[in-house]
């Protein structure tokens, strides 16, 4: 039996030597940003992205052998395990297969193949099989016994029947490959519920469906499912298309197994029913449960992968740098709040203004605006896009035309899950002095100066760019999305001076009782001049500095360095190439001509490898860069505010703020984001909406469909595609009540997903192109 280790490097493609002493590590409690970034000469330069897929299947693998271990513990506590039994329990290769395995050993209630077998009736069944020449009505005589409860030869049938069923049904193989012909053959059928056609108009392309289980994309599964939870949707699979007066295939397939034939025997007819038997009352229901549990696993790990993509993307979009940021969360009768961050992001102003319906003080808030841009030197203006965000940013671009020497650019920024933050315990610690609803203009602001300090604060499932989020496992979804958060906040690096908690908790070795140690003794002694000082943080020992010093930047320190990604431990290195150079520290940093006339080799010791050297030359020559991209803005088109201002052909610049199995969201600035179809998105094939977009990104769209009643737009990528005229329809689907499923014969021909019923189903499903707070 190949050992963990084997079987992973095999499914890495890599060797084993490398996913042994990956485990190792982290076993020994290293994160995989630590091992991935400053342990490369170990495990031969394994990237992240490797080190998370080790992670799952360690954990998958260490959860099979402890299973497998019990299974063993059980069957040789029945005195039932033999050495071909553990052979083939020690190869099973997954749970399923060892599940098959124990299936007959497994301790269960009475059934009515125990209750036979306890009536003597297994010599029975074992003459029936074996030899079909029998009687079966003559051989079941022999075992009539009224004190067995064996009344007459019928009821002696039924149990030899029952005993044989179960056997049929605890044949691993036998289950495992009808298993497999089921997947590949079958089909998941849907039809609506008697009486639930108004009620369930939300999935009405879901009424009378059918598609080939493998073909299934992970949205169409989990709408399905959801479907059915709510008493819409009766769903069923359907293992091949049934044959009038035919046994089925898997019926025959069973019949084979056993040696059961049509041969015209005694008891040949009696054996075929029995295999059918089995199929239709145990196999058939046993392989169903398998099969939609298959989907949804399926499902849920396509759905927690978009979200973990986009959250990526989100988190890793481009800062707008540290520069005082005035940020405006829109409202209409409670008014705008309005917040002013400096360029460290501490709050120095608030206000309140009343712009729009139904006080309309337009001018008197320009002029506040005006005010605070003024006396706290404001670049930015950050502009939640939630209700009323148009209006507000309209008001922006008025500010900015009256004080051109204000010289301030407008932004529109995400506030999706600005509430949860506002009202949660940290945002309460963090600005105590502030009302909620004023805390969340800070967040505004803040998130377009740095996304990612921002974002941790919140909880990742509140971000809102997930696919279905509300039907997956919160357990699968959350242990992704904390990996992805922990490989971002680690990959940008964390300013020890600045940092707040949520933001130190999610570095390598720091968690958030020794995050909150390192700010009260930041608050208590001053900023950190060394990152060796961070070892007088309480509780923040030799195995958590080391795990975590690297991604802790303290610029402007005592020691350059310390600003850098460059870990301690491998300082020695530096000083043996300040040597070899004969130049001071502070005149080799950035000197880009000198560093890449270097050779790594020449640096190396028994500790540090090429890989290591050759990551510090990089890194003298951009100490502490940040790998995000350059920050830049969208520009909408002027007068193109509201729905209606929309027509079919418009060309407008737009921002990515979702990205789903079957498309992109844009938002074009009229607080409706439209939808690109999948479809839509290239000339080319895609096969993956995110290989094309992601969210932040900045694209052209042209705009091929307006339907302002339902609230939906129709957008393509690809400039040529001809436009649709306008589309002014109504239907009791288009009302928030009502939001109808994707339809899954459009999204397969190519057609725009926006018509019909697309939009409201993926509103429903947390993609909401309407967005807000």
């Amino acid at each position: 039996m190949k050992s963990i280790q084997q079987r992973i490097a095999e499914e890495l493609g890599v060797q084993e030597r490398q996913v042994t002493a990956a485990v190792d590590l982290l076993d020994g409690g290293a994160t995989v940003p630590f091992i991935a970034r400053y342990r490369k000469e170990v495990t031969g330069a394994l990237d992240d992205a490797q080190l998370r897929t080790l992670e799952e299947r360690l954990r998958y693998l260490r959860e099979l052998e402890e299973r497998r271990k019990a299974i063993l513990e059980s069957i040789s506590s029945q005195g039932k395990l033999t050495d071909a039994l553990r052979q083939s329990i020690e190869a099973a290769d997954n749970k399923a297969r060892l599940e098959d395995i124990y299936l007959p050993f497994k301790p269960k209630r009475r059934t009515k193949g125990q209750i036979a077998r306890e009536a003597g009736l297994e010599p029975l069944a074992d003459a029936l099989l074996s030899t079909p020449t029998l009687d079966p009505a003559e051989t079941a005589a022999a075992y009539v016994d009224a004190d067995k409860g064996v009344a007459d030869v019928a009821a002696a049938l039924d149990g030899a029947r029952a005993i044989l069923v179960e056997r049929f049904a605890e044949h691993a193989e036998l289950i495992g490959s009808l298993r497999e012909e089921v997947w590949t053959r079958g089909r998941l059928v849907s039809r609506v519920r008697e009486g639930k056609e108004a009620e369930g108009v939300k999935f009405s392309d879901y009424f009378d469906f059918s598609e080939p289980l493998t073909k299934l994309p992970s949205h169409r599964i989990l709408a399905l499912y959801r479907g059915e939870k709510e008493e819409v949707l009766q769903l069923q699979i359907v293992p091949e298309e049934p044959v009038e007066g035919q046994p089925s295939t898997f019926e025959r397939r069973i019949a084979h197994q056993f040696g059961i034939a049509d041969m015209g025997r005694p008891a040949d007819r009696w054996l075929l029913d029995t295999a059918r038997w089995a199929w239709r009352t145990k196999i058939q229901i046993h392989i169903d449960v398998d099969m939609r549990t298959r989907l949804r696993q399926f499902a849920e790990d396509e759905a927690v992968k978009v979200f973990a993509g986009n959250l990526r993307d989100l988190l890793l979009a481009a800062p707008a740098g540290t520069r005082p940021t005035l940020g405006l969360d829109p409202g209409y009768r409670t008014g705008v709040k309005v917040a002013v961050v400096d360029a460290t992001g501490k709050v120095v102003a608030t206000s309140t203004i009343f712009p729009h319906e139904p006080q309309r003080r337009w001018d008197e808030a320009i002029a506040i605006l005006a005010g605070l841009a003024r006396t706290h030197k404001v670049e930015l203006v950050a502009i939640g896009n939630g209700t009323a965000s148009r209006e507000t940013d309209k008001l922006a671009g008025e500010l900015i035309k009256k004080h051109p020497e204000l010289r301030l650019t407008k932004v529109m920024v995400s506030e999706a899950g600005a509430s949860v933050y506002s009202a949660s315990a940290y945002a309460s610690s963090e600005l105590p002095e502030l009302d909620v609803s004023l805390r969340g203009a800070v967040s505004i602001a803040r998130r377009l100066q740095d996304p990612l300090a921002e974002l941790v604060k919140i909880d990742p499932k509140s971000i809102g760019v997930g696919q279905y989020q509300h039907d997956i496992s919160e357990h699968k979804l959350s242990r992704s999305l904390d990996a992805v958060v922990e490989d971002c906040v680690n990959g940008v690096g964390v300013d020890a001076n600045t940092a707040s908690v949520p933001l130190l908790a999610r570095v390598s070795g720091i968690g958030e009782s020794l995050a909150q140690a390192i700010v009260a003794h930041r608050d208590r002694t001053g900023p950190f001049r060394t990152r060796a000082a961070l070892k007088e943080v309480p509780r923040l020992g030799a195995k958590a500095f080391e795990l975590c010093a690297g991604f802790l930047r303290i610029p402007n320190g005592d020691d350059p360095l310390d600003a850098s990604s460059v870990h301690p431990e491998a300082y020695p290195v530096v000083r043996r190439i300040i040597e070899k150079t004969g130049d001071e520290l502070r005149n080799l940093i950035g000197n880009t001509a000198t560093l890449r006339g270097l050779r790594p080799q020449d640096f190396t010791d028994e500790n540090f490898g090429v890989p290591t050297v050759s990551d510090i030359l990089k890194e003298l020559e951009k100490p502490g860069r940040d790998p995000r991209p350059a920050f830049k803005t969208a520009a909408f088109r002027e007068g193109v505010e509201k729905l209606s201002d929309l027509e079919p052909g418009m060309v407008l610049e737009g921002v990515v703020t979702n990205v789903a199995a079957f498309g992109a969201f844009v938002d074009i600035g009229v607080h409706q984001d439209g939808l690109v179809h999948i479809s839509a998105m290239s000339t080319n094939f895609v096969k993956d909406p995110r290989d094309v977009a992601k969210p932040g990104d900045i694209v052209r769209v042209k705009v091929t469909e307006v339907d302002v009643p339902r609230k939906r737009i129709g957008l393509t990528m690809r400039l040529d595609d001809a436009a649709e005229p306008r589309q002014p329809r109504t239907s009791a689907g288009g009302q928030r009540g009502g939001r109808p499923a994707p339809k899954p014969q459009q999204e397969r021909k190519g057609e725009s997903a926006i018509g019909g019923a697309m939009a409201e189903a993926l509103r429903r499903a947390g993609l909401s192109p309407d967005r807000g707070k």
